[in-house]
């Protein structure tokens, strides 16, 4: 905080538009024309959204050179932008390629951390162009370039910090992951003839709910497991037990299992599973995570499940080993489980948490006086 208060004191800034500091380029003649996507080609392909990086076309021509000479994509529609220091083609016309007038006089990189520090202007239903309906007459602060380059060697440095410690995070959790996963395999695999088989529909009651999505409230009472993967809410209940809860179709088809105890709601395509008293419930949960995805995969006519029928769950074969061995087996993975879900949701936490460091550190250099 000493270091910033002495390197922005007294700094004067002359305030100017971004249309008479930038300039903007239509990317016409960078779009790419096919899909033909292949991570064997060289060229990237991009947006200025979340996905940013589409895919890698072998178009060699109308490539924006932009290894020689960085650039900000600028997506009309939304606002949302990237620094581009990488030779690439564009997916849609709805962007703006925006440069600096004179890099000697206003560096590029460092009205791209300004921009970032505006808040959302935009107006739901609105679809105007809007850098030139909006930002071009947006003021920037522009101190002197000695000022400009030291702040943007801080939030270069800033971004590559929370880059790192993102990706140390990320690793961790991967480690943990597969780690967790070996050691399931190994508890869920038994010799032949170690072990009874027996199938799903032997050894647990398989039904479904009576409700629809639209059914759910934000402010219910009662979890309402429905088709997607996050639980929704309901001020009834149609259950009250402990059950293991997945969904018919949808994006977590055969991957997602809820475990649910007490009162809750269910969708008519969401199926329970009420392990019957001669088996240890939590030994089937762990079981049906591990190895259900791959049952209905080879059961089914597509290789891609979509749906499921209560068919499907009634035949699935499951090993049975003593009572006291599948609570030894769920303890374990239990243990595993709490281990992996305790780093997973801490990890977004911690990156938020240091994205708002970051964010912080970055108005505090970009926000100046003004006259």
């Amino acid at each position: 905080m000493s270091y910033l208060d002495k390197l922005l004191q007294g700094v004067e800034v002359e305030w100017k538009t971004l249309e008479e500091v930038t300039d903007y380029e239509q990317p016409t003649r960078y779009i790419v024309k096919s899909n033909n996507y292949s991570d064997k080609f060289k060229t990237p392909v991009l947006t200025a959204g979340k996905s940013f990086i589409l895919g890698y076309t072998d178009e060699t021509d109308g490539i924006y050179q932009a290894s020689e000479s960085p650039v900000i994509i600028f997506d009309d529609f939304t606002t949302a932008n990237k620094w581009v220091d990488f030779n690439f083609k564009i997916k849609s016309s709805a962007m703006k390629l925006i440069t600096s007038k004179d890099e000697s006089k206003v560096l590029l990189k460092y009205i791209y951390y300004w921009l970032n520090t505006l808040p959302s202007g935009l107006v739901e239903g609105d679809h105007k162009r809007q850098w030139i309906s909006s930002y071009s007459i947006k003021e920037i602060p522009i101190p002197s370039l000695s000022v400009q380059k030291e702040i943007v060697r801080i939030l270069d440095k800033f971004t590559e910090l929370t880059a790192e410690l993102t990706a140390e995070l990320t690793a961790e959790l991967t480690a943990r992951k597969k780690q967790y996963n070996y050691y399931r395999e190994k508890l869920l695999s038994f010799d032949e003839g170690k072990v009874e088989w027996k199938t799903l529909g032997e050894i647990a009651e398989i039904g479904t709910g009576s409700h629809n999505t639209q059914d759910a409230v934000e402010d219910g009472i009662y979890t309402f497991y429905a088709r997607g993967i996050s639980p929704l809410k309901l001020n009834s209940f149609d259950f009250d037990e402990t059950a293991i809860i997945t969904a018919g179709d949808g994006v977590g088809v055969g991957k997602v299992f809820h475990w649910a105890t007490g009162k809750y709601a269910l969708h008519q395509r969401a199926y329970r599973i009420v392990p019957n008293n001669s088996v240890c419930s939590r030994y089937v949960y762990h079981y049906l995570i591990a190895k259900f995805y791959d049952y209905i995969v080879k059961t089914s006519v597509s290789s891609s499940v979509t749906s499921m029928r209560k068919p499907m769950f009634l035949k699935f074969p499951v090993p049975i080993p003593s009572v006291d061995e599948q609570k030894h087996i769920a303890s374990i993975l239990d243990k595993f489980d709490t281990l992996t879900t305790s780093i997973s949701e801490g990890l977004p936490r911690e990156i938020e948490l240091r994205q708002k460091q970051y964010e912080y550190y970055r108005d505090l250099l970009l926000t100046f006086p003004k006259n």
